[in-house]
């Protein structure tokens, strides 16, 4: 007999083995017998003999059932999950049978093998959960093993490595592949190996095999593409349901209680306790608190021993961190706020108002239309001037109730909406991030530095709540025995888009902004997503790492609605040509989108170019600076120009195109016949091609405005370029310095501004060195001019520059 609690792999070990035996690795089984005890239990008393029961499930085991008997020793059966089956060993209970063609009830075949009286020779492999051990009488058992888990780290680096390094393994709960780069998942699991080392947590949670496949599965979530309708939520569910599904509390019990349903009503209560007083950590007094509340009967005392034995320490482990001895923490610090969301939803939280108030309600229900008929007969017969009043209580009894539970459900999406609001968490990491820092070792920011390591932050917990109304994880759910009814689902989810309509308006940061549309993400419910987010008009993601998770989840929510976006800033965002692919939804209904500091090559040029060349695209503004796009990159966003009508301002600052960028920009500019704005600033261009790029502007029907400052341009270049700026012919004005003649030119806040923004990425020695001539061009225009006025305005500019130059470490004079 091996026996385990939920999660140590009893399952996995059974299908194992039949695999090993399939494939000639267990030589020493002729045939092997595998029964599922839950299945057996599905078929009642009905009687059936051995034989049928093997034929029923293994057809192509019929023809050598005759030989089964011979088989001696070298029969193997394995009975898997043995809690499923009351079995009576009592000769009263249950007489002998010794022949395998004779039917029985399934519970007596198994007594019978298990006596040996049935197949004397043949060997027996019996898995259980811990409270059913006693089922079998020990004198019929040869040994017992338990069934330990992943007591050693190596063992569960091991694992790690076999699966991360699985091409295929990337959704291996909806049996998808999801492909990652060798080199992304040797990154993987390089980093999960270092922090099993050195944070014990981590490595006591993966005692259990169970939460080893959930790390896995998570970090794919978080660091691989995701298939379409993946979220968060229903990995834990299906997790859950790996675990829990079929699985009674107490198969000997009456009420059949589903073991999830009473886990989600115990540990339910504990986790949605710490997440309302933010405390992760929990006392023995916390655990047997929630535990035993309400216990009051033998029957409920021996279903909490029963829950305690086989699955308490599914959920809870002993916490292994200095200073915390003797408390518990939740085996992975996601799952508290998956049970705790459980809890509100499956409506477990309850005042004993709402508890008496909903009996009352009922019992009024029942009984209203009789005793309403009673008293309107009686009030006709007697005088009694209290009749009516009475009958009119009776009616109001229900609807009384009604809005008392509507006013539950208003809390309920007021504390949900608070929390995922929460504006001293505004700084911290977007919730993916979070999670991803957890598993792999990174610690993220706290809310404030300078507050105690013990303030938490319970950002999954409304994200687990609106995934848990999606319809796929409450059918998942009602699987498990908790189910979510289609009424209860529709009047929270209304009760939350009424809180998020009021309070989702705000302007939020990147990262708060990101968990918000994961919320949507995880809800799965498009009409309700465009309806909260119809007034959502600036997309402002600037410095979030935009891992394939995230564009997946900003393309799932805001790629499908009808409402134009005004502006998409998508910069040091760490984007790639994936991501742009993805995102390309969103970007075909935005007007001006910031790709800036992304470090986007020629590569993802092309996708630009699909961009730019789609008969939906929107875009009047394109900002792609900072960016190292080169020349080739260039020459295929010309392509897409050429067939857009509608960018009118373009940004192609920093973007190293050299003097071959700006000569192929003047060649093929006048494809384009509405753009406005150019910059091509910073680029370092030299004289000839930034004044065929200048010439050319002049003779465009459309462009303003060219920026050319901060290229390699000689004293005598920029001089051209000013005088080419001051001819009448033409209508494109050229920036290629602070001044314009002996004036200050109208632009020169737009390129300090333009500095000033990009001094930390740009090379500072360079940007010095264009300081320090612009510097001298302000000088020699002041000394040239006799106007007062103007000299103001230059010595004004000329204090601006040399802060700029003091800031970079020159000497500003």
């Amino acid at each position: 007999m091996l026996y385990g609690t939920v999660g140590t792999g009893k399952s996995t070990l059974v299908r194992k083995m039949v695999l090993d035996w399939c494939h000639g690795r267990l030589p020493t089984f002729k045939l092997l017998i595998p029964f599922s005890c839950e299945d057996l239990s599905s078929l009642g008393p009905a009687p059936a003999s051995l034989c049928q029961l093997v034929a029923q499930r293994y057809m192509p085991l019929k023809e050598v059932l005759p030989l089964m008997a011979d088989t001696g020793s070298r029969l193997l059966f394995v009975l898997h999950g043995l809690e499923h089956l009351n079995l009576d060993f009592r000769l009263a209970g249950t007489g002998l049978c010794s022949d395998p063609e004779e039917p029985e009830a399934p519970a007596a075949i198994i007594v019978n093998l298990l006596r040996k009286y049935m197949l004397p020779e043949a060997s027996i492999l019996v898995t259980t959960r811990p409270s059913a051990i006693g089922r079998i009488p020990s004198k019929y058992v040869g040994r017992y093993g338990e069934i330990c888990g992943f007591s050693d780290t190596n063992l569960q680096k091991l694992y790690f490595q076999l699966r991360l390094n699985q091409p295929d393994c990337g959704d291996a709960a909806r049996g998808a592949g999801v492909s990652a780069t060798p080199a992304q998942r040797d990154n993987l699991v390089q980093m999960l190996s270092r922090n099993l080392e050195g944070h014990h947590q981590i490595a006591a949670a993966c005692f259990l095999p169970s939460y080893c496949w959930l790390v896995c599965a998570t970090l794919h979530f978080l660091h691989a593409p995701t298939p379409a309708g993946q979220t968060l939520t229903s990995i834990y569910t299906s997790f859950l349901r790996l675990n829990f599904s079929g699985e009674t509390l107490d198969s000997t019990d009456p009420s059949n209680l589903s073991l999830m349903a009473y886990a989600a009503r115990t540990m339910g209560k504990l986790a949605y306790q710490g997440v309302s007083s933010r405390k992760t950590y929990f006392s023995e007094e916390d655990v047997r608190g929630c535990l035993e509340a309400g216990i009051k009967t033998e029957e409920e005392f021996q279903l909490l021993h029963i829950f305690r034995r086989d699955a308490l320490r599914f959920f809870l482990a002993p916490c292994v961190e200095p200073g915390r001895a003797g408390t518990f923490v939740f085996t992975v610090p996601a799952m508290q706020e998956y049970l705790a969301a459980l809890y509100i939803v499956l409506g477990l939280h309850k005042t004993t108002l709402q508890r008496v108030g909903k009996e009352v309600a009922e019992l009024v229900g029942r009984v209203g239309e009789d005793v309403s008929l009673v008293l309107g007969i009686m009030a006709k017969l007697l005088p009694l001037q209290a009749l009516p009043l009475l009958f009119n209580l009776l009616k109001v009894v229900p609807r009384v109730f009604g809005r008392m539970v509507g006013k539950s459900r208003k809390a309920v999406a007021q504390a949900m909406v608070l929390e995922m609001f929460r504006e001293e968490d505004y700084y911290n990491d977007d919730v993916l991030d979070q999670m991803g820092a957890s598993i792999l070792g990174v610690e993220g920011p706290r809310r404030h530095p300078d507050e105690p390591p013990e303030d938490e932050v319970f950002e999954l917990f409304p994200m687990f709540m609106g995934g848990l109304l999606s319809a796929h994880n409450r059918a998942v759910l009602a699987q498990l025995g908790c189910p979510i009814k289609n009424l209860d689902a529709l009047e929270n989810a209304q009760a939350i888009k009424k809180k998020l309509g009021k309070l989702g308006r705000k302007v939020l940061p990147p990262s708060e902004l990101l968990d918000h549309l994961f919320f949507h993400y995880e809800f799965q419910n498009q009409r309700f997503s465009a309806e909260v987010l119809s007034s959502l008009r600036q997309l402002n993601l600037a410095g979030v790492r935009m891992t394939p998770v995230k564009c997946t989840v900003v393309a799932a929510v805001l790629g499908s609605g009808r409402h134009a976006l005004d502006e998409v800033n998508l910069a040091s965002c760490q984007l790639d040509p994936a991501g742009l692919r993805t995102l390309m939804p969103v970007f075909l209904r935005t007007r001006k989108l910031g790709l800036q500091l992304n470090s986007l090559g020629p590569e993802a040029c092309k996708d630009l170019r699909n961009l730019l060349l789609h008969d939906q695209c929107q875009i009047t503004t394109l900002r792609l600076s900072n960016n190292p796009l080169t020349a080739a990159g260039v020459a295929l966003l010309m392509e897409g120009l050429a067939g857009n009508t509608s960018v009118t301002h373009l940004s192609l600052l920093h973007t190293g195109l050299g003097d071959e960028g700006l000569e192929l920009l003047a060649a093929q500019l006048d494809r384009n016949r509405q753009l406005q704005e150019l910059n091509v600033a910073y680029n370092g261009a030299g004289d000839t091609a930034a004044l065929a790029l200048a010439r050319a502007a002049r003779e465009h029907p459309s462009l303003e405005l060219l920026h050319l400052y901060f290229n390699e341009l000689s004293s005598e270049g920029r001089q051209v370029l000013r005088d080419l700026a001051g001819a009448a012919e033409g209508r494109a004005r050229v920036v290629a310095s602070l001044t314009e003649g002996t004036a200050v030119s109208e632009y020169w806040s737009v390129i300090l501004n333009e500095v000033q923004r990009n001094l930390n990425s740009w090379d500072r020695a360079r940007v010095q060195r264009h300081l320090e001539l612009l510097l001298r061009d302000l000088e020699d225009s002041r000394c040239a001019t006799l106007n007062p006025w103007r000299k103001a305005q230059l010595l004004r500019v000329e204090g601006e520059v040399r802060a700029l130059l003091e800031r970079l470490g020159g000497s500003g004079s």
